[in-house]
């Protein structure tokens, strides 16, 4: 028996490339070497390739779901979980501060997206390198070399070609990328309660976002 799509998405039968504007069109100068930093409110700023490929690997199958309400069902990923990246590394290496629970992700294409620490401590959050087989940097479309995977939450808090993790107290080092409104980044953007954006229902910014589809695949 087929599992229900989550409210106002269509299964879509591709996987395609997709991101706000600019972002879409940007790549990373090295697909095939990760570099990753961790900084913010931590006592000590971390270069963390080593210590990731150090981490237990884990493999998982999880759908996919873009805010603009096209969904990609039983994604095969492989990578970290973030809950192992997070004790293993970040507290017992860069020893976040005390409340350092307001992250933010950014991207070597120069997009950012941010969450609540708790909610990237899910089981099933990762940072991923492949995608049903292949390293997400075959053909550069899904994030290469290191990319956030969140299936909880709309794929625009999944970060692609990820280069930074910060750990902040607060919001001050946070803002959602330019020219685009505010109201389109929620904070959780959990999927199963639709939140698409701020301000507006997300059943009717589901329509909105549909107009989009075909500027930015």
């Amino acid at each position: 028996m087929s599992i229900p799509l989550p409210p106002g998405q269509i299964e879509r039968p591709q996987f395609p490339r997709f991101g706000l504007g600019k972002f879409a069109r940007r790549f990373p100068a090295e697909p095939d070497r990760i570099r990753l930093q961790v900084g913010g409110d931590v006592e000590r700023k971390l270069n963390v390739e080593a210590l990731l490929q150090a981490l237990p690997r884990i493999e998982q199958q999880s759908d996919f779901h873009c805010v603009t309400t096209w969904s990609i069902i039983g994604a095969r990923w492989s990578g970290w979980r973030f809950a192992d990246f997070y004790r293993q590394i970040v507290v017992a290496e860069a020893r976040p501060l005390a409340q350092a629970e307001f992250v933010v992700l950014r991207g070597e294409d120069g997009y950012c997206s941010c969450l609540p620490l708790e909610d990237l401590l899910r089981d099933d959050v990762m940072l991923a390198d492949r995608l049903d087989g292949h390293s997400v940097g075959h053909g550069l479309e899904h994030g290469a070399p290191l990319r956030l995977i969140a299936p909880a939450h709309y794929g625009y808090k999944n970060v692609k070609h990820l280069v930074a993790i910060e750990f902040w107290r607060d919001r001050r080092a946070y803002r959602f990328p330019l020219p685009y409104p505010t109201f389109m980044d929620h904070p959780r953007a959990r999927v199963a309660f639709e939140e698409r954006g701020r301000l507006f229902p997300g059943q009717i910014l589901r329509y909105l976002y549909r107009l989009i589809i075909p500027l930015n695949v």
